[in-house]
């Protein structure tokens, strides 16, 4: 199964740490890969309309934010940009940059998080 996930918090969609799953705004699934990139990229499109600024990765990945969207964290007293991620996966797992399936677990990047921001 593909996916195609909206994403809101302080982390870019391409970092996947524990708990990514919990900022999930938007899911839709699809059988084929051909309908998923049509889905991927009419999204694209409507965000890319709201937001003034975009960050993409080759692999499907990208972020999209306005300058002043934050959201405050206690513990790292500031205010953090808060980005809204676009992806697109198959079986919750990101694609190459050709399409083809990658063989690497969700939490590819093994990077901790700096904080635990509580709502």
């Amino acid at each position: 199964m593909y996916q195609v996930i909206v994403t809101y918090s302080e982390n870019e969609p391409w970092w996947f740490f524990d708990e990514w799953q919990d900022d999930i705004v938007e899911e839709q699934v699809f059988d084929n890969l051909v309908s998923a990139k049509l889905a991927y990229q009419e999204k694209f499109s409507q965000l890319k309309e709201e937001y003034s600024m975009m960050r993409e990765k080759p692999d499907c990945l990208t972020a999209f934010w306005n300058e002043g969207e934050v959201a405050y964290c206690d513990d790292c007293d500031e205010d953090l940009q808060q980005y809204k991620g676009l992806m697109l996966l198959k079986n919750c797992v990101k694609l190459s940059e050709d399409g083809k399936d990658i063989d690497e677990t969700i939490n590819y990047r093994g990077k901790t998080k700096c904080c635990k921001r509580f709502s």
